[in-house]
């Protein structure tokens, strides 16, 4: 299913500030609250994509990102969105201050809890990978070593030296939550929280594991293989969900954020999905014609110079570009033709260019597009 655009979801237009995104999302967060539409799917898969939507907009990088690039700019294929991968815990962590004290204690009203034992979150590890022209044309397969935090193998990541030194917190009984029951003039209200014994967790150690200290985690490395999409651009980040750094005792790990950088190409040049190449050619080549080798993004082309070909000539190599990260076709590879004049010439050489002038097919015609190839190429783009 086709994701809806960001903005539509959030009903604002493109030129929205910070505030009025935050104010759209609140409106759709309430709306579609799940303690407000108990047992409704519908709603909750709202939920979430106006969370998915927010996240973005309201992150200056990855609104950038959107902006020029769509969905793919924020998510690579065969990934998934930071926003699409959260779940609802994920979601009240990161923006529950959004809501205030909106839905308090509704659960008192036969709505679902969102309480529960605190599931620990690993951070995010942010990647740089650098790609060539012809590794973003084809698509490619990354293998790094990422120095991270890793679950400990000595106690499998429950920081515990052995099992027996693991108790059910006494408190909360292992929920992790405590209940509180509050009269109202509508009658009662539950409300529910973290258990302040145990911090959430329901339970507690009383031998902590001697390699990581109790905290589950260790300094470690892992080997990642990372599939790249064709057609990716500079900027671009990609999420490689649960690859980021391990949580303590047993949480969620964080996810790997990989962001795309380019390689510089020693005679193409990239904008867009459309790839320039300027070739000079001689004087009599342009008046005569000939034939050129250029260079593309697999290997030599050869293209045919008509005679009486002008400075500044466009020709357009269609589908020889780079694909569209979305799948859309490829672009076409620009060539500018510039005639190349030499600085200095033999006295031969003069005589002979001198006696041109007398020939009227060198006569300088009239002005007919006499345009820079910068201001050329800005007319095509705009």
């Amino acid at each position: 299913m086709e994701k809806r655009d960001y903005y539509e979801v959030l009903g604002v237009s493109k030129s929205a500030g910070k505030e009025e995104i935050k104010k759209a999302y609140r409106k759709q967060a309430l709306k579609y609250h799940p303690d407000k539409n108990p047992g409704s799917s519908e709603a909750e898969e709202k939920f979430k994509e106006a969370a998915e939507a927010y996240e973005v907009l309201s992150n200056d990088e990855k609104r950038a990102r959107y902006d020029r690039y769509g969905h793919a700019g924020v998510r690579g294929s065969g990934q998934e969105y930071h926003g699409g991968g959260m779940s609802m815990e994920d979601i009240f962590s990161s923006f529950g201050d959004i809501f205030g004290d909106a839905f308090a204690g509704f659960g008192g009203f036969g709505g679902s809890h969102r309480g529960g034992r605190r599931v620990n979150k690993g951070s995010n590890i942010r990647v740089k990978v650098k790609l060539s022209l012809k590794e973003i044309a084809n698509g490619a397969e990354k293998k790094m070593k990422v120095k991270k935090y890793i679950t400990c193998n000595s106690c499998g990541g429950n920081g515990a030296a052995d099992s027996n030194s693991i108790t059910t917190c006494s408190t909360c009984n292992g929920s992790g939550t405590v209940t509180r029951v509050t009269n109202t003039f509508l009658g009662q209200m539950q409300t529910q929280s973290g258990c302040p014994s145990c911090g959430g967790e329901g339970s507690s150690i009383t031998r902590k594991c001697t390699s990581c200290y109790g905290e589950g985690i260790v300094k470690g490395e892992e080997v990642i293989r990372i599939k790249i999409p064709a057609g990716v651009g500079k900027g671009m980040q990609m999420t490689v969900s649960g690859k980021g750094n391990a949580a303590r005792r047993g949480g969620v790990n964080g996810d790997l954020l990989v962001v795309i950088d380019e390689e510089e190409h020693d005679d193409l040049i990239r904008e867009g999905n459309d790839l320039i190449y300027n070739l000079y050619i001689s004087i009599p080549d342009a008046i005569l014609g000939t034939a050129a080798e250029i260079p593309a993004v697999e290997g030599k082309v050869k293209i045919k110079i008509e005679p009486g070909t002008q400075p500044g000539k466009i020709l357009r190599l269609r589908g020889k570009g780079l694909p569209d990260v979305n799948g859309y076709g490829n672009g076409d590879l620009l060539v500018n033709v510039s005639v190349w004049v030499p600085r200095k010439i033999s006295k031969e050489e003069e005589k002979t260019v001198g006696k041109l002038k007398d020939y009227e097919s060198f006569t300088p015609a009239p002005d007919k597009g006499d345009r820079s190839f910068f201001e050329r190429m800005r007319n095509y783009f705009d």
